[in-house]
Protein backbone atom coordinates (compact mmCIF):
# COMPACT_ATOMS: atom_id res chain seq x y z
CA UNK A 1 0.00 0.00 0.00
CA UNK A 2 1.21 3.48 -1.02
CA UNK A 3 2.01 6.16 1.86
CA UNK A 4 -0.14 8.65 0.70
CA UNK A 5 -3.31 6.04 1.12
CA UNK A 6 -2.01 4.58 4.48
CA UNK A 7 -3.92 4.38 7.54
CA UNK A 8 -3.00 6.16 9.94
CA UNK A 9 -3.55 7.14 13.20
CA UNK A 10 -2.80 3.29 14.31
CA UNK A 11 -6.37 3.61 16.23
CA UNK A 12 -8.11 3.99 12.86
CA UNK A 13 -6.09 0.97 11.79
CA UNK A 14 -7.58 -1.25 14.66
CA UNK A 15 -11.07 -0.08 14.28
CA UNK A 16 -10.91 -1.24 10.81
CA UNK A 17 -8.92 -4.55 11.60
CA UNK A 18 -11.66 -5.06 14.29
CA UNK A 19 -14.43 -4.60 12.51
CA UNK A 20 -13.08 -6.95 9.84
CA UNK A 21 -12.33 -10.06 12.41
CA UNK A 22 -15.26 -9.25 14.15
CA UNK A 23 -17.01 -10.48 10.03
CA UNK A 24 -14.58 -12.86 9.83
CA UNK A 25 -15.70 -14.75 13.19
CA UNK A 26 -19.34 -13.85 12.21
CA UNK A 27 -19.06 -15.51 8.44
CA UNK A 28 -17.62 -19.29 10.35
CA UNK A 29 -20.98 -18.98 12.36
CA UNK A 30 -23.27 -18.12 9.75
CA UNK A 31 -21.44 -21.35 8.29
CA UNK A 32 -22.09 -23.43 10.79
CA UNK A 33 -25.61 -21.93 11.22
CA UNK A 34 -26.67 -22.93 7.75
CA UNK A 35 -24.61 -26.02 8.20
CA UNK A 36 -26.72 -27.13 10.86
CA UNK A 37 -30.38 -26.16 8.86
CA UNK A 38 -30.89 -23.49 12.10
CA UNK A 39 -34.17 -20.91 11.90
CA UNK A 40 -33.69 -18.33 8.91
CA UNK A 41 -34.26 -15.63 10.59
CA UNK A 42 -30.97 -15.81 13.27
CA UNK A 43 -29.04 -16.62 10.13
CA UNK A 44 -30.22 -13.46 8.28
CA UNK A 45 -29.54 -11.20 11.47
CA UNK A 46 -25.74 -12.66 11.40
CA UNK A 47 -25.60 -11.75 7.44
CA UNK A 48 -26.88 -8.26 8.20
CA UNK A 49 -24.31 -7.99 10.68
CA UNK A 50 -21.48 -8.76 8.44
CA UNK A 51 -22.55 -6.33 6.28
CA UNK A 52 -22.59 -3.77 8.45
CA UNK A 53 -19.12 -4.42 10.27
CA UNK A 54 -17.60 -4.50 6.34
CA UNK A 55 -19.91 -1.52 5.45
CA UNK A 56 -18.21 -0.21 8.73
CA UNK A 57 -14.88 -0.88 8.20
CA UNK A 58 -15.21 0.32 4.54
CA UNK A 59 -16.56 3.95 5.01
CA UNK A 60 -13.18 4.54 7.62
CA UNK A 61 -11.34 3.06 4.40
CA UNK A 62 -12.96 5.46 2.59
CA UNK A 63 -12.80 8.84 5.53
CA UNK A 64 -9.08 7.88 5.11
CA UNK A 65 -8.52 7.98 1.47
CA UNK A 66 -10.93 11.26 0.91
CA UNK A 67 -9.09 13.26 3.96
CA UNK A 68 -5.46 12.34 2.28
CA UNK A 69 -6.72 13.32 -1.35
CA UNK A 70 -8.08 16.57 -0.33
CA UNK A 71 -4.57 17.34 1.68
CA UNK A 72 -2.59 17.04 -1.42
CA UNK A 73 -4.96 18.28 -4.35
CA UNK A 74 -4.48 21.52 -4.92
CA UNK A 75 -6.20 21.98 -8.79
CA UNK A 76 -9.90 21.88 -8.61
CA UNK A 77 -10.34 19.43 -11.74
CA UNK A 78 -8.43 16.90 -10.12
CA UNK A 79 -9.83 17.27 -7.01
CA UNK A 80 -13.66 16.96 -8.51
CA UNK A 81 -12.03 13.67 -10.67
CA UNK A 82 -10.93 12.16 -7.18
CA UNK A 83 -14.55 12.79 -5.64
CA UNK A 84 -16.61 11.68 -8.62
CA UNK A 85 -14.20 8.69 -9.08
CA UNK A 86 -15.05 7.66 -5.39
CA UNK A 87 -18.62 8.30 -5.26
CA UNK A 88 -19.04 6.42 -7.84
CA UNK A 89 -17.35 3.48 -6.66
CA UNK A 90 -18.91 3.29 -3.15
CA UNK A 91 -22.29 3.94 -5.25
CA UNK A 92 -21.74 0.57 -7.25
CA UNK A 93 -21.28 -1.37 -4.54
Amino acid sequence: METKQSLRPSGEKEKILIALRKARTSLGKIETMVGEERECFPVIQQVLSVIGLLKSANLLMLDRHIARELDGVRNADALRDELVRIVKTAQSK
